[in-house]
Protein backbone atom coordinates (compact mmCIF):
# COMPACT_ATOMS: atom_id res chain seq x y z
CA UNK A 1 0.00 0.00 0.00
CA UNK A 2 1.21 3.56 -0.71
CA UNK A 3 1.79 5.57 2.21
CA UNK A 4 0.29 8.47 1.92
CA UNK A 5 -0.30 12.08 4.07
CA UNK A 6 -2.17 11.22 7.62
CA UNK A 7 -5.78 11.21 7.11
CA UNK A 8 -7.24 13.03 10.47
CA UNK A 9 -10.10 11.50 11.89
CA UNK A 10 -12.56 13.73 13.30
CA UNK A 11 -15.01 11.66 16.52
CA UNK A 12 -18.08 13.73 18.09
CA UNK A 13 -18.72 12.11 21.11
CA UNK A 14 -22.29 13.03 22.96
CA UNK A 15 -22.45 12.34 26.87
CA UNK A 16 -24.21 14.08 29.93
CA UNK A 17 -22.27 15.55 32.34
CA UNK A 18 -22.65 14.56 35.77
CA UNK A 19 -23.82 17.62 36.95
CA UNK A 20 -26.36 18.04 34.55
CA UNK A 21 -29.91 18.17 36.48
CA UNK A 22 -31.97 19.31 33.81
CA UNK A 23 -31.98 15.91 32.30
CA UNK A 24 -35.54 14.94 32.39
CA UNK A 25 -37.78 18.23 33.32
CA UNK A 26 -39.61 18.19 30.71
CA UNK A 27 -41.15 14.71 31.16
CA UNK A 28 -42.19 16.23 34.79
CA UNK A 29 -43.25 19.78 34.11
CA UNK A 30 -46.67 20.95 34.08
CA UNK A 31 -47.53 17.14 34.43
CA UNK A 32 -51.32 17.65 36.56
CA UNK A 33 -51.85 19.87 33.39
CA UNK A 34 -50.71 17.52 30.94
CA UNK A 35 -52.41 14.56 33.17
CA UNK A 36 -55.56 16.72 33.36
CA UNK A 37 -55.61 17.40 29.27
CA UNK A 38 -55.41 13.64 28.25
CA UNK A 39 -58.63 12.96 30.60
CA UNK A 40 -60.61 15.94 29.13
CA UNK A 41 -59.20 14.74 25.18
CA UNK A 42 -59.88 11.25 25.95
CA UNK A 43 -63.00 10.74 28.59
CA UNK A 44 -65.59 8.62 26.03
CA UNK A 45 -62.20 5.81 25.44
CA UNK A 46 -61.70 6.18 29.32
CA UNK A 47 -65.55 5.62 30.29
CA UNK A 48 -65.75 2.70 27.99
CA UNK A 49 -61.99 1.31 28.67
CA UNK A 50 -62.95 1.74 32.82
CA UNK A 51 -66.54 0.16 32.71
CA UNK A 52 -66.15 -3.18 31.70
CA UNK A 53 -63.02 -3.28 33.91
CA UNK A 54 -64.70 -2.08 36.81
CA UNK A 55 -67.42 -4.14 36.43
CA UNK A 56 -66.01 -7.23 35.86
CA UNK A 57 -64.16 -6.62 38.72
CA UNK A 58 -67.25 -5.92 40.56
CA UNK A 59 -68.83 -8.87 39.80
CA UNK A 60 -65.90 -11.46 40.28
CA UNK A 61 -65.85 -10.06 43.93
CA UNK A 62 -69.65 -10.22 44.18
CA UNK A 63 -69.14 -14.10 42.84
CA UNK A 64 -66.58 -14.65 45.10
CA UNK A 65 -68.78 -13.18 48.10
CA UNK A 66 -71.41 -15.09 47.53
CA UNK A 67 -69.67 -18.30 46.45
CA UNK A 68 -68.14 -18.18 50.28
CA UNK A 69 -71.05 -17.43 51.79
CA UNK A 70 -73.57 -20.29 49.95
CA UNK A 71 -72.44 -22.89 52.08
CA UNK A 72 -73.86 -21.16 55.41
CA UNK A 73 -77.46 -21.79 54.51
Amino acid sequence: MAKGPPIRLKAVIYSLSPFEQKVMSGLWKDLPHKVEKKITDNWLNAIFFLTPLIGTTMYAKNFKEQEKLSHRY
